[in-house]
């Protein structure tokens, strides 16, 4: 795994790419997300900020920073927890499928993974079948991690 410094690195260039600036309270908003392996809200990246760096943000300006790095496709929103988490693909220079999140609810630990576009398109057309247009391809589903199964055992 890359290390924060060289994510935040990928995401400052590719802001540039898109003609956005990666200033340096959104650095230390997504630096949150990068270093957490759960997803964060805004007021647990207060909290964050203020430890970390020292910073006092105010609300409104999270999640101003959130929508940016949810717009450059940096930070993805959990709408189920109303929580984000840094898109685990920040360093790839290649497309990746839609991306699906599997949240432990144990200890709300969240994993990115990719769906094939063949079995969206199924889910799609269940959908559709059922008389409903999908708005979000964006799907959150409630799991177990294998570190709390280990010790539920």
């Amino acid at each position: 795994m890359s290390s924060v410094n060289e994510i935040l690195s990928h995401a400052e260039q590719h802001c540039k790419a898109h003609g956005a600036r990666l200033t340096n309270k959104r650095k230390q908003v997504l630096s949150g997300l990068i270093r957490s392996d759960k997803a964060l809200s805004a007021y647990e990246l207060i909290d964050f900020c203020k430890t970390v760096f020292g910073e006092t943000i105010p609300a409104m300006s999270v999640y101003r920073i959130l929508e940016f790095l949810e717009g450059e496709r940096l930070v993805h929103k959990l709408k189920l927890a109303n929580k984000y988490v840094a898109c685990s693909h920040i360093t790839c220079d290649h497309a990746h499928g839609i991306p699906q999140f599997l949240i432990c609810g144990d200890c709300n630990k969240v994993k990115e993974i990719s769906i094939n576009q063949s079995t969206m398109n199924e889910l799609q057309q269940s959908v559709e079948h059922a008389g409903f247009q999908l708005v979000s391809p964006q799907l959150e589903m409630n799991c177990i991690c294998n570190d709390c199964i280990t010790v539920a055992a």
